[in-house]
C-alpha cells in the first residue's frame, strides 16, 4: 500500500483554507487516520480550479481590475480614487505589473501537481481527473500566452530543467491543441471520474464532475485557439483545428456556459471578486465606473444586459472653477460637453465668470471616457457616471447569486461558429448561430426570454444577415466583447485580435485630454514580463525574437 502521509496533510490544510466545501464533510478523520477509499485527488482540484479565475484580492486587483479590464475598454477609474488618473497601468508601473505576471507564472505549478497526482503512475492516478488537468493546462496557457507572448511551455516543469526555454506562440498553441485533443481521447463517452470518493462531483467547480461537459469546454477552447490563431504570419494549423473542432460537439444551449460561481463567504484572501476592492475602502477610493464605449454601445441597441452591468449615474450639480492655473481648462470643459453629447445625455452647462456649471439629470447611464490624464482626471466625477451594478460588485459576507466568473461561454462557442461561417470555414448558419450567441450570452446574466427575443429582432448589432464581410465581423466582434464583461482578459484579446471596438483599438492621440503613458497613446499589447522572468537566461532570446519587453510589441496572434 502507499504511503500517503505527506498527502494526508495537504489535504487538512485544504480543509483549513476551504472549509467552506462540503465535500470534505465526506472525509471521516478517526485515530487510525485516511484508508485508501476515503482519499482522492478531488480533494485537490477545488484548490487548483479557484486560482487562475478568482485569485485572492492582492491579485484579483492588481491583475484584474489595475489591468486587464481597464485594457479591454469596461471599466475606468473615476476622481475619487487614489490612483491619481485614468491613465493607471498605461503609465507602466513594475510593481503592479510583476504582482500580475508572478500571478500567471506561479499558477503553473499548481496545475501541474494536479496533473502529477492523477496521471498514470500518480498516486491517485485517475484517468478522467487527468484529463481534467490537461483541459486546465490548456486554458491556463491560452490565457498565459494572450497576454505575455513567448512563455516557457515544451520544457516546463520537465524533470533537470531548471531555467526552460521560451516557446512561441505558435508552438504553444499547437501544444495546447495536442494537449486538448489527448484529454478528449481520454474522456471518450464517460461521463463521471468514478463512482464514490472518486467521483468528482462538487468538488469541481468548472463541471460538476461531468466528463461531457468537460469535453465540450475543450473543444470549444480549441475552437477559440484556432480562430486566434487564424491568419496570423506562417499559420499552418488554425483552420484545420478549426474544422476538426466543428465537427465535435462544442458548448451549445443544451449544456450551457462553463462558469465558476462566485464564493462570498471564504475569506477574500483565498478567493476575491470586485466587490471586494470596492466595500474594503467604501466605494470611493477605489471606486469603479464603466466606460463609454460599453454604456454607448449598449444604450445605442436597447442592450437589456445593461441594467444588469451597470447601475444608472447618481447626476447632481458639478461646478469647474478656472483658477488660471490650467491653460487647457477649457480644452477639458468641452472635452466634457462632447462626452456627454455624443452619449445623448440630458443635461444643461452654464458658465458664468470663471465658473462652469453641469447639471446633470440622474437615472442615466453614462459611461465615463478612458485613460483620462491628471490633469483632465478632476473632471471625471464619480457621480456623473455609472458604476458596477449591485450584482457585479456584491459584498462578502453570505452567499448569493452574483456575476459569474466566466471559464468559456456558450455564447463565445456560437460566436465563433459564426465567425467561421462568416469566413466560409465549415456549413453553419451565420445569422442563427449569432442569434444564439447572443441568446445564451443574455442568458449568463439572467435576461429574460422575452427582452432576448426582442433585442435578437430590433438591434442592428445582432443582425448580420446583410453587409459586408468585414461589417458582419465588426458586430460579432462586438459581441463577444460586450459578452465577455467581467472577463477582461478574454475582451482585451478580442480587440487586440480583431480590432474591434475601433475607438479602443485605435489608442488616443491628444495629450491634452488623455494619459499617453510609456505607451505613447497606443493601445496596450501585452504585458511585460516580470522581474522574476529576467532571472532565466533564455529571456533574452525570447525578447530578441519577439521584440522588445514593452507593452506596445504587438504578439503573434495579433499581427
Amino acid at each position: 500500500m502507499k504511503n500517503f502521509k505527506i498527502y494526508i496533510i495537504g489535504l487538512l490544510c485544504l480543509m483549513m483554507i476551504a472549509g467552506c466545501t462540503s465535500d470534505f464533510d465526506e472525509i471521516n478523520v478517526s485515530n487510525q487516520g485516511f484508508t485508501t477509499d476515503e482519499v482522492s485527488a478531488k480533494f485537490f482540484l477545488t484548490s487548483a480550479q479557484v486560482p487562475l479565475y478568482a485569485p485572492n484580492r492582492f491579485f484579483y486587483w492588481r491583475a484584474h481590475l489595475i489591468h486587464s479590464d481597464r485594457f479591454a475598454g469596461h471599466m475606468a477609474f473615476p476622481n475619487t480614487t487614489f490612483y491619481g488618473s485614468d491613465g493607471v497601468a498605461y503609465d507602466f508601473n513594475g510593481g503592479w505589473s510583476d504582482v500580475a505576471y508572478n500571478w500567471l507564472a506561479d499558477y503553473f505549478g499548481t496545475v501541474k501537481s494536479f496533473a502529477d497526482l492523477t496521471a498514470p503512475g500518480g498516486d491517485f492516478e485517475n484517468q478522467g481527473m487527468f484529463a481534467m488537468s490537461l483541459i486546465m493546462k490548456g486554458l491556463y496557457y491560452q490565457l498565459y500566452t494572450d497576454t505575455y507572448g513567448m512563455v516557457p511551455f515544451s520544457e516546463a516543469g520537465v524533470e533537470g530543467i531548471l531555467t526552460p526555454v521560451y516557446d512561441e506562440q505558435a508552438d504553444i498553441y499547437k501544444g495546447v491543441i495536442a494537449d486538448l485533443d489527448n484529454a478528449m481521447s481520454l474522456i471518450g463517452d464517460e461521463t463521471r471520474t468514478g463512482v464514490g470518493v472518486d467521483d468528482a462531483g462538487s468538488n469541481d467547480i468548472y463541471c460538476g464532475g461531468d466528463l461531457q461537459q468537460w469535453k465540450r469546454l475543450a473543444n470549444t477552447l480549441k475552437l477559440r485557439i484556432g480562430m486566434r490563431a487564424l491568419g496570423a504570419p506562417g499559420d499552418d494549423f488554425a483552420e484545420s483545428a478549426i474544422s476538426s473542432a466543428l465537427s465535435q460537439p462544442l458548448l451549445d444551449d443544451a449544456s450551457g456556459s462553463v462558469t465558476m460561481i462566485k464564493d462570498f463567504v471564504i475569506s477574500e484572501w483565498a478567493s476575491s471578486s470586485y466587490g471586494d476592492v470596492w466595500h474594503d475602502f467604501g466605494g470611493r477610493l477605489t471606486a469603479i465606473t464603466l466606460s463609454n464605449t460599453l454604456i454607448n454601445v449598449m444604450n445605442d441597441n436597447n442592450d437589456p444586459r445593461l441594467s444588469v452591468y451597470a447601475k444608472p449615474a447618481v447626476g447632481g450639480e458639478f461646478t469647474f472653477e478656472d483658477t488660471g492655473s490650467d491653460a487647457n481648462f477649457q480644452d477639458r470643459i468641452n472635452f466634457l460637453i462632447n462626452t456627454f453629447d455624443n452619449s445623448g445625455v440630458s443635461y444643461t452647462v452654464n458658465t458664468t465668470g470663471t465658473t462652469t456649471t453641469f447639471n446633470v439629470d440622474g437615472g442615466q447611464y453614462i459611461g465615463q471616457p478612458i485613460r483620462a490624464n491628471g490633469d483632465t482626471f478632476g473632471f471625471m466625477v464619480l457621480e456623473m457616471f455609472s458604476t458596477p451594478s449591485d450584482f457585479v460588485i456584491q459584498p462578502r459576507g453570505q452567499q448569493v447569486d452574483a456575476y459569474p466568473e466566466i471559464i468559456l461561454s456558450s455564447a463565445e462557442s456560437y460566436f465563433l461558429q459564426a465567425e467561421a461561417a462568416v469566413r466560409g470555414i465549415g456549413n453553419g448558419d451565420a445569422q442563427a448561430l449569432m442569434a444564439s450567441g447572443v441568446r445564451e450570452a443574455m442568458k449568463l446574466w439572467n435576461v429574460s426570454a422575452g427582452e432576448i427575443d426582442a433585442y435578437i429582432a430590433s438591434a442592428s448589432l445582432a443582425d448580420i444577415n446583410t453587409g459586408s464581410m468585414d461589417e458582419k465581423l465588426e458586430k460579432l466582434a462586438l459581441q463577444r466583447w460586450i459578452a465577455s464583461f467581467t472577463d477582461g482578459y478574454e475582451a482585451w484579446a478580442v480587440v487586440r485580435k480583431t480590432g474591434y471596438p475601433t475607438n479602443l483599438a485605435a489608442g488616443v492621440s491628444d495629450q491634452v485630454i488623455f494619459e499617453f503613458g510609456t505607451l505613447n497613446g497606443d493601445y496596450p499589447q501585452r504585458m511585460r514580463y516580470g522581474g522574476n522572468a529576467q532571472a532565466n537566461p533564455n529571456y533574452d532570446a525570447a525578447v530578441s525574437m519577439q521584440g522588445p519587453d514593452l507593452q506596445s510589441t504587438k504578439l503573434w496572434f495579433a499581427q
